[in-house]
């Protein structure tokens, strides 16, 4: 059986963590399977999106808890491979969390561009529960993504999000019924894998740069040299003639 499973449709691929037995944890077999997914993904030009998911029950339950009794700063390293992998990719990313997101599992998530929640999700952050410290930049990804009022409710006062509540704070872009998800998930895909891939990859990058960047005025600088690069390019043209041609039929008619 392997542990990750693989499916690449309309441009969209798919990785599937595929232990349930072990609610998908980040094991060190496991961390190797998505750096090896990820690096074919991004180098097959067919693949324009990419939707993580989890097998079972449980999204992603962490790391090993025996594993982090003996933790180094090696070992706490490659666990966190496991969602970095995911967070550095170029592709536009988006976790579909069918379950339990916990510690690690939810570092997962939240190292997605986009989450879109089952009803049945839970996003719990586990640390101080545990007597643990958060690690793998998970205050920081909490609270760029929820600001620092949820990020502390789900951090130091340990509340646990199902979908409804993910969506109604942000952390989840929308939540959807849980056999829903994934029609769901590879329909939202869809809307950045039929787009140029260059195209998607370099706005996603404008978007993580906007971070750093404070005024109005800078923000359009930097868009300048990307939007005038696209003018050039031949799908511009393709999409601007097919969007005429649908404009010129509908007065017609």
């Amino acid at each position: 059986m392997s542990i990750v499973l693989t499916n690449i449709n309309e441009g969209v691929a798919t990785l599937t963590l595929n232990n349930p037995d072990e609610r998908n944890t980040m094991t060190a077999e496991m961390v190797s399977a998505i750096v090896e997914s990820m690096d074919a993904f991004e180098a097959d030009e067919s693949v324009g999106a990419v939707v993580v998911t989890g097998a079972g029950s449980a999204f992603c339950a962490g790391a090993n808890l025996g594993n982090l009794q003996t933790a180094t700063r090696e070992s706490l390293g490659n666990v966190y491979e496991g969602f970095l992998r995911i967070a550095r990719s170029p592709l536009p990313t988006l976790a579909a969390v069918n379950g339990p997101a916990v510690g690690a599992g939810m570092n997962l998530a939240l190292g997605c561009d986009v989450r879109i929640a089952a009803q049945r999700a839970r996003f719990d952050t586990r640390f101080l529960q545990i007597g643990l410290h958060p690690g793998g930049g998970h205050t920081w990804m909490q609270r760029r993504i929820v600001g620092p009022q949820s990020a502390m409710a789900a951090v130091v006062f340990s509340q646990v999000l199902d979908g409804p509540e993910a969506e109604r704070v942000g952390l989840a872009y929308k939540c959807v019924p849980d056999d829903e998800l994934l029609t769901a998930a590879h329909e939202f895909a869809r809307g950045a894998a039929t787009a140029p891939r260059e195209l998607a990859i370099l706005t996603k990058r404008t978007i993580q740069d906007m971070a750093d960047i404070d005024t109005h005025r800078d923000a359009v600088q930097r868009e300048f040299d990307p939007q005038l690069w696209t003018v050039k390019q031949p799908w511009f043209e393709e999409r601007i003639a097919a969007l005429k041609a649908k404009i010129s039929s509908k007065k017609k008619s």
